[in-house]
């Protein structure tokens, strides 16, 4: 047993009394509170289910890498809207306009769990409950009398489970819908596309267990004491095995600096110094970044020749590429000095093996694929992949979003991501026994835009909530209200079910079982390609809520009743079975059936087809004299959820603008201060938190900021088509 070492530590203040941290005790507490209905079935889901929250794995309070207890905030105030009671259906059906207007969406999900399918015509004040035939004879009728390029199916990562993305890939190609995605779409695409044009998989490369025997953690463009919080033992445990922390950020994230997780003794007590190198690379700045570190890595002869040359291909072509890149214009894009570079280098050197991470900072940009690919060239040039304690790691945000991607409810990629082409679509109608479309689908935000110029007869979310998820709310309310027939199937109410439908239109709601209720159980997959079992939990079912396998399958039978037989899994074992037979990668999965089951499919370091270096240039972003760069942040939420008007963290307001305090000098401005943002799309009320920034650029809440994100084409990723959600603005003041 390792030795407390007082050189980590954060300081002496027990469990940082005095400090801007969490009260994780405290917050124990709140969540044992909310849960006071139901605490036997709580404790059920916490000590046998597997974590509805972040993508790192836990099954029960244990995973497979660490001893001891892990459970964190995140997945504890997700118990809330696991255990709620049924909502009274009078709140619905009342007036729903005036439910949206008075409630937050905090507010909405506390009254309770959607249990009856309810239905809301044009010019209902609310919803009236129907059966579940009515319901789902209505949505039948729609999607058989209109054609399958008018109808949208999109599905978010809240809790659903691998079981569940497969039978809604497999429905929407029986009825010959090509436009089915999910949230994958708008967080890692970029990722999942660079990865396999220069590595040939999707996926991180290696496992937990590395993180802990590496020399080196790099978080780029990540921030997981936020969104990821389990991981923060990780960092703590790599670090008391001598691991250094690297954090490519524009604003040091105070978790990230030091930070203090409940679970570990010695840091709850006297929390853990994370960073040891801190690069401020200037939003969009990244590629530049790593070009400017390759560069100085290459003239002092620290490149792994012997792997670069045996292992890679693309090498010549990356350094004939970086000879036309001047250092001073690289260190000019990514806002940084020759001392920054020079630092990241000498550690990166100096590190037998390193691990790259990155989320969100990276992959919710237009330049977001060449992002990764840069992040690519730096680990290749080191050898950084397949060995232990290396390799490359998106990070995922949410347990469902790997298995939306890898299962077939994406509209550019079959089950175990195959491109959707006429090859892979004969392959998947021989394995299916029907005709699948052979051309990609409108991926989510190109469903919003074609709902915009009335090209969609029916939408069908199975939950997310595109007013907070997508740019420009305001364009999206529009396009909803478009729609003839919008579905929301979810566990609570959200704003965008709330969208009036408009003349002639109706809105029809399902209500979902939880994971946790889902019939015969299920699955997801982590981070590390791990498929882990999540068992059903009995003693708590909501009304007439189903499971979603089992709409899906039940919609499919009705639209194509010829197809009937293709969806007729007595049980979700025999559902997992077929996964395994049409899904290779996915062999094991028919296995699981217990607590703490699970396969991880790759081994725990990712075999590589091949290593391609991939050259690429930083995109020049020029500001006028009075703009600035707003970045959209994370705040004390989960995903869209937000669970409180300030972060514990960093003590932000939800309305906070992050400015450098250099910036806020030059406009006249102090802490506390009203200003306006003004883009193109639209306009943000909120008030100066003075930080440490780059020059010239501005940070706000997401999904709050989403009013000053432009939509269209023009603003996504190419590749990917994940949206850009970052902005140009001016401040004026509200003083």
């Amino acid at each position: 047993m390792k030795k407390w070492d007082p050189r980590t530590w954060a300081g002496l203040a027990p469990n940082g009394i005095g400090q801007q941290k969490p009260n994780h005790y405290g917050e124990m507490a709140k969540v044992a509170w909310e849960n006071r209905k139901h605490p036997l079935y709580a404790w059920r889901i916490l000590s046998r289910g597997a974590c509805d929250g972040c993508a790192l794995g836990v099954t029960g309070f244990h995973d497979w890498t660490i001893d001891g207890v892990h459970l964190c905030t995140t997945r504890l105030k997700l118990l809330a809207v696991n255990t709620a009671d049924a909502i009274d259906d009078r709140a619905l059906r009342e007036d729903a306009d005036e439910l949206r207007r008075a409630n937050t969406g905090a507010q909405l999900r506390n009254l309770g769990r959607l249990a009856h399918p309810m239905r809301r015509r044009h010019g209902d004040a609310g919803f009236e409950r129907i059966t579940w035939d009515e319901a789902m004879g209505t949505i039948a009728r729609a999607i058989a009398g209109s054609t399958p390029d008018r109808t949208a199916i999109y599905l978010t990562s809240r809790g659903i489970t691998n079981e569940v993305y497969y039978a809604a890939g497999k429905a929407a190609r029986a009825m010959g819908i090509a436009s089915v995605d999910s949230a994958a779409r708008v967080c890692h695409a970029p990722s999942t596309y660079a990865l396999k044009d220069a590595i040939g998989v999707a996926a991180s490369t290696c496992s937990l267990a590395d993180v802990l025997e590496t020399d080196l953690v790099v978080l780029i463009g990540t921030n997981p004491a936020n969104n990821q919080p389990v991981f923060m033992k990780y960092l703590y445990e790599a670090k008391r095995n001598g691991a250094k922390v690297a954090v490519v950020n524009p604003y040091l994230e105070p978790g990230l600096e030091r930070y203090w997780v409940p679970s570990s003794p010695e840091s709850a007590v006297f929390g853990t110094k994370i960073s040891d190198l801190h690069i401020p690379v200037r939003p969009q700045g990244d590629v530049a970044f790593c070009n400017a570190v390759l560069k100085a890595l290459i003239e002092q002869g620290h490149v792994d020749r012997t792997y670069v040359d045996e292992r890679t291909e693309g090498w010549a072509e990356l350094v004939a590429a970086l000879e036309h890149q001047p250092m001073e214009a690289l260190l000019e894009a990514s806002g940084l000095t020759r001392q920054h570079v020079q630092d990241f280098a000498d550690l990166y050197a100096a590190s037998r093996s390193a691990i790259l991470v990155w989320s969100m900072g990276i992959t919710q940009h237009k330049e977001s694929v060449d992002g990764v690919r840069a992040i690519v060239n730096l680990a290749l040039a080191r050898g950084n992949v397949e060995r232990n304690g290396a390799g490359l790691m998106p990070i995922r945000g949410h347990s469902g979003v790997q298995g939306g991607a890898e299962m077939g409810a994406y509209a550019t990629a079959f089950p175990g991501g195959a491109p959707v082409d006429e090859d892979n679509a004969r392959r998947f109608a021989q394995a299916w026994g029907f005709e699948v479309p052979s051309e990609p689908g409108l991926t989510a935000p190109e469903m919003i835009e074609a709902a915009a110029r009335n090209e969609l007869d029916v939408l069908y979310a199975s939950g997310g909530n595109f007013l907070d998820v997508l740019p420009d709310p305001k364009l999206v309310e529009r396009a909803l209200g478009n729609v003839p027939l919008r579905v929301h199937q979810d566990i609570v109410v959200s704003s965008q079910m709330l969208v009036p439908p408009g003349p002639g239109g109706e809105v029809i709601l399902l209500p979902a079982a939880t994971r946790y209720e889902q019939e015969g159980g299920g699955t997801e997959t982590t981070t590390e390609r791990r498929i882990i079992f999540s068992p059903q939990i009995e003693g708590h079912h909501v009304g007439e809520a189903r499971s979603e396998w089992r709409i899906f399958a039940d919609l499919a039978s009705r639209v194509r009743p010829d197809l009937a037989h293709a969806f007729a899994w007595p049980t979700n074992q025999d559902l997992r079975r077929e996964i395994a037979e049409v899904v290779p990668l996915y062999r094991g999965i028919e296995t699981l059936s217990q607590p703490g089951d699970g396969v991880q499919y790759g081994g725990r370091h990712l075999a590589l087809p091949f290593r391609r270096f991939r050259p690429v240039a930083p995109t020049p972003h020029e500001l006028a004299d009075d703009e600035f760069f707003v970045s959209t942040r994370r705040g004390k939420q989960f995903n869209s959820m937000v669970y409180a008007d300030r972060d514990p963290l960093t003590g932000a307001a939800r309305d906070d603008v992050l400015m450098d305090p250099a910036d806020a000098a030059a406009l006249g401005l102090t802490a506390g201060d009203a200003v306006t943002l003004v883009s193109t799309t639209g306009r943000y009320d909120g008030r100066i938190r003075l930080a440490r920034l780059p020059a010239r650029s501005l940070q706000v809440h997401w999904p709050e900021g989403n009013v000053l994100l432009p939509s269209g084409p023009d603003h996504r990723e190419p590749h990917s088509q994940v949206p850009d959600y970052n902005a140009v603005v001016t401040v004026e003041s509200r003083a």
